[in-house]
């Protein structure tokens, strides 16, 4: 079957079309014809292994220590339709149109992929009929990942958010979601990708290069910060007395710093990485299929410049969502 070899940790380039043996499922997985995946940061990242010393460590042990081996095709989200199945699966038969995240295992850059029907790791749920196949790719990734800090930040209706990185995948969603919790929010990104935050719903807009949120007098209930790029005392003090900073990136010192902060003043810092569900996956369906959110998609790459749809992104200008089509 075709697919998008990861070759080497480095540049986009590393990644190659080919072939690779067919995939057959065991008896607790689903065999899906993928029709569409997505670039997202966790792709970039693992491809040039552009981690923290540690976490870059521990995912060589895993893939490989000088090139990749036990992973060789990446892409964590996707949709696409059940063509197998396992004798052991009861929630999904063949012909389903199912979208998911593939976790820590990649592998939604090919033509098929087995997944479990239920795992810790990844996830699969029925795409809702008013959504296609490129609107469900992108929610698995972003749309989890949001709704999870979003929920530990215990949001109020009139609370003050601040979703730093508003323009992309995790933030694009996150916007939308704190909106509908009742609050207001305030976006923060490039200058070119406000005027699409505006249109998701934010109340206020802060273009970073021109303006430094965590050195303004505003205080915020809640920060969500995706990018992670700010001094992390000062986005601290850019909470008010009870506040919560939810950090979707987090380094082990700012984990280590967030653990001190909790314990000496009222403010929280949260990082607990996303739990996955087919509940979650499905309530967010649900809220795309009514209209509530809606997914942000930049652009659609063809199978064969997956590459290309990578090095695009690498270059920061994504606003939401970058689709590859793998089946059309």
């Amino acid at each position: 079957m075709k697919a998008i070899l990861w070759t080497a940790y480095g540049p986009p380039d590393v990644l190659k079309p080919g072939e690779v043996e067919m995939v057959i499922p065991r008896d607790n997985e689903v065999l899906i014809r993928v029709h569409a995946a997505t670039v997202s940061a966790g792709d970039v990242e693992a491809r040039g292994m552009q981690f923290p010393l540690l976490l870059a460590a521990a995912m060589r042990i895993f893939a490989g220590l000088t090139r990749p081996k036990r992973i060789r095709v990446l892409g964590q989200e996707l949709s696409g339709e059940v063509v197998g199945a396992g004798s052991r699966v009861t929630r999904f038969k063949p012909g389903d149109r199912v979208y998911g995240t593939t976790g820590f295992g990649f592998g939604a850059y090919a033509e098929y992929i087995c997944l479990p029907e239920a795992s810790e790791d990844s996830v699969l749920a029925i795409i809702p009929d008013e959504l296609d196949y490129i609107q469900a790719a992108t929610l698995p990734t972003g749309g989890l990942e949001a709704l999870h800090f979003l929920r530990q930040g215990e949001l109020k209706p009139g609370d003050q958010v601040l979703v730093n990185g508003a323009g992309g995948s995790i933030g694009s969603f996150a916007v939308q979601l704190a909106k509908l919790s009742g609050a207001d929010v305030t976006g923060v990104d490039r200058a070119d990708k406000l005027d699409r935050v505006l249109s998701l719903g934010a109340d206020h807009v802060i273009n970073y290069a021109v303006v430094d949120f965590s050195k303004q007098e505003q205080k915020y209930d809640v920060v969500l910060d995706v990018v992670g790029k700010r001094s992390f005392g000062r986005s601290v003090r850019a909470l008010k007395p009870n506040g919560r900073y939810l950090l979707a990136n987090p380094r082990l010192s700012s984990s280590l710093r967030g653990a001190w902060v909790g314990l000496t003043s009222g403010k929280k810092v949260l990082s607990k990485v996303a739990g996955r569900s087919p509940e979650d996956l499905d309530y967010l369906g649900n809220l795309c299929a009514s209209g509530k959110i809606k997914p942000v998609i930049d652009k659609i790459f063809p199978f064969e410049q997956t590459a290309e749809a990578h090095r695009y992104v690498e270059t920061g200008q994504k606003q939401g969502n970058v689709v590859i089509l793998v089946e059309s």
